[in-house]
């Protein structure tokens, strides 16, 4: 697989991406948080009229930066981030999910590296994210990428 794109999500991808996400949480979280309280998070974090909305909204809420996704040589999406600078300088990372067949080969460095531009760009410093446990396995990924815990589950880099 190699990684053709990183892209603003159209209205189009919504349903896609909300299935990545809901897929990546499954396999992430169940055998960590179990499977009521992955249910919840899938339900909370993937819902497909919510991820619509964001993505089809003009302008968004304020301080809303919108979705993107990854895409392959073929255009199918590998992975998805959503980002946003909520409070003046302080950059917020709300989701970012990867495929399965499509992690560790520089896919979620790549929406990470895009998502981080677009907060630079409306002048965020610093960029945070909150993790679901704090025995998260993607705590390798953003301790290689520059965070360090401000608590056990939130995390934080300068830009």
């Amino acid at each position: 697989m190699q990684l053709a794109d990183v892209r603003t999500a159209a209205a189009g991808d919504a349903t896609t991406i909300s299935r990545l996400l809901a897929d990546a949480i499954r396999g992430s979280y169940e055998g960590i948080l179990g499977e009521i309280p992955t249910r919840r998070l899938v339900s909370t974090q993937c819902a497909l009229p919510r991820i619509r909305a964001e993505i089809e909204i003009p302008g968004g809420a304020p301080g809303w930066l919108g979705w993107l996704v990854a895409t392959d040589a073929d255009g199918t999406i590998v992975g998805a981030t959503a980002s946003g600078v909520p409070v003046p300088g302080e950059g917020e990372l709300y989701a970012l999910a990867v495929a399965e067949g499509s992690r560790r080969r520089g896919v979620g460095s790549a929406l990470l590296a895009a998502a981080t531009e677009r907060m630079r760009g409306f002048g965020a410093a610093e960029q945070r994210v909150s993790l679901p446990t704090e025995t998260d396995p993607s705590l390798p990924f953003y301790s290689t990428t520059g965070f360090a815990p401000l608590t056990p589950t939130r995390l934080s880099r300068k830009l």
